[in-house]
């Protein structure tokens, strides 16, 4: 197995790097591990923020399909009236084609 290397650490802004390296002394960890601490702590409240948005989403839709719900079932005279129709039409073509 290769040995590990370290994190590139490269910061194009000295005073950027000075405010981390004493962000990192304050909690008394490395620089290596404050940075990767604080890359997960921000990609974990990324995905906490997704998570709570899509339940919002679920919410939201659960919401709407059950308003909808009575919506799509036809009543029992729609139903008969649409079966009526049918027949009717059959009828119609069974006729066109006799003729």
């Amino acid at each position: 197995m290769p040995p590990t290397k370290a994190m590139n650490l490269r910061f194009p802004d000295p005073d950027q790097r000075a405010a981390i390296e004493a962000a990192a002394r304050q909690e008394g960890v490395s620089l290596q591990e404050y940075i990767l601490s604080a890359a997960y702590a921000r990609a974990t409240a990324v995905q906490d923020r997704f998570l709570e948005a899509f339940a919002e989403s679920m919410s939201r839709s659960s919401d709407a399909f059950a308003e909808s719900a009575g919506a799509g079932d036809p009543s029992v005279e729609q139903r008969a009236a649409e079966l009526e129709a049918r027949r009717s039409l059959e009828e119609q073509q069974k006729r066109g084609h006799a003729a």
